[in-house]
């Protein structure tokens, strides 16, 4: 391998990119090097993971590519990143080298029938403006809505739309143009199964420099705000709301003492569980009566182009966050899912002290965020083997390796990247977390 030469690196960017879009200064290298990892105690302890010696911005997928290729001849290892919006360590460059900043790559290329291309860098909250005007909406809409294309489809694996279409490795990708240190400078289309090989695996077989993305018909939405005097009223109707038709962006339920810390809004009444939903028009009092036979109240219905984005920010991890702000460093979360969340939502409370759980109706069974009071990495650990007893599904999201298609990116990257050169320290086959216990 090479020896890495940063110097000869960062007169090549220089060239390509002009004397802005290549970084050294010392705020810009620790900025680039962190994303949400403290969102997990047991990563936090662990940071910083690593310090980037070079930044690079490159402000179209040409130039991406022209960036990997010139850091492979120097030897330098690259991490990509979007907006470092992730929340494990995935974008952290744990072994220096370059970091590879995409958020100024942000052309949205265009609509055509069924599809949107967009460079990687692209917000989403621009891709679904721009299919807006074309009559047309995102097959799937991330909780972070100001995420990058391409750090949404390179690390997130699901979002607003999940409950129609499932994760994001369910088709939502139609192509993608990617870079490898095989590839030479040029972008590699590819299309199809083969473009979901490097969706979901954090830019270790290929880093992806322009996507291609379903649409489907635009629908008139609505934010229809709901709450319950507990939790329970609102598990009641959560998997019935789920399988309304149309079927529903999002439906989303908190406990009291969730809704209690996310931002201040009427429609979150003290005391009281919140139940949220991105709604069709066409079937707004359907699910009004629904809820108000089950002994809820509708706090409001919001109606405008803001409100998938007002509500997805409100879904997935981000009420843990919220969760997570309001007492810092008390505790930590694991992704569950199954009808259990539901059914058995005590014994599951149950599994850590302090148990709370943010909850979406899913494709097939709803999904959530249990947290807990942090305790210690062997607590969580011996938690998710209670979970399991449960028939809850555990993701333990406090760890940084790939562990979507393992054996499926190993096998491409040591054609696309045998050097290893592409996010080292995320795509290791014997890797058992950041500390001792199962890894899921």
């Amino acid at each position: 391998m090479t020896e890495p030469d940063y110097s000869a690196l960062e007169h090549d960017l220089i060239q390509l990119l002009g004397p802005r879009g290549v970084s050294r200064d010392a705020r810009q290298r620790e900025k680039a090097s962190v994303d949400g990892a403290r969102m997990s105690p047991i990563i936090a302890e662990l940071l910083p993971l690593g310090i980037a010696d070079l930044v690079a911005f490159p402000t179209n997928a040409e130039q991406i590519a022209g960036v990997v290729a010139a850091a492979v001849r120097r030897g330098v290892p690259v991490t990509p990143r979007g907006k470092g919006t992730g929340n494990y360590g995935q974008a952290i460059p744990m072994s220096g080298g370059l970091v590879l900043d995409m958020s100024r790559a942000r052309a949205v290329i265009g609509v055509s029938g069924d599809t949107i291309t967009a460079d990687a860098g692209a917000p989403i909250t621009a891709l679904e403006q721009a299919a807006r005007a074309e009559g047309k909406q995102l097959w799937m809409y991330p909780s972070t809505v100001h995420s990058t294309i391409g750090g949404f489809l390179g690390g997130g694996s699901g979002g607003t739309g999940t409950i129609l279409h499932g994760s994001n490795d369910a088709g939502f990708v139609s192509a993608l143009d990617v870079v490898t240190p095989e590839s030479d400078g040029e972008l590699l289309h590819v299309e199809g199964d083969e473009a979901q090989g490097f969706v979901h695996n954090y830019g270790t077989a290929g880093i992806i420099a322009r996507a291609t993305v379903r649409l489907e018909p635009a629908q008139d939405w609505r934010g229809l705000y709901a709450s319950f005097t507990d939790f329970a009223g609102s598990l009641s109707v959560l998997r019935k709301l789920g399988r309304m038709q149309p079927a529903p962006r999002l439906v989303s339920a908190d406990t009291p003492h969730i809704t209690a810390q996310l931002p201040p809004d009427d429609a979150f009444p003290a005391g009281r569980s919140s139940l949220r939903m991105i709604v069709d028009a066409s079937i707004v009092a359907e699910a009004s009566a629904i809820i108000e036979g089950a002994g809820g109240r509708i706090e409001d219905v919001r109606e405008g182009p803001s409100v998938s984005a007002a509500l997805s920010v409100l879904s997935y991890n981000h009420p843990i966050e919220w969760l997570q702000k309001s007492e810092p460093g008390v505790y930590f979360h694991v992704e569950v899912s199954g009808d259990a969340l539901v059914d058995r939502i005590d014994d599951v409370h149950a599994v850590y002290p302090g148990g709370l759980l943010h909850i979406e109706a899913g494709h097939t069974v709803p999904i959530g965020m249990l947290a807990g009071i942090y305790e210690s990495p062997e607590a969580v650990y011996a938690g998710i083997e209670k979970l399991g007893e449960l028939k809850v599904g555990v993701h333990n999201p406090h760890q940084w390796n790939v562990d979507f298609r393992l054996q499926e990116t190993l096998e491409l990257a040591q054609s696309t990247d045998p050097q290893g050169l592409l996010n080292p320290g995320k795509l290791n086959p014997d890797y058992a977390g950041p500390t001792k216990g199962a890894i899921r």
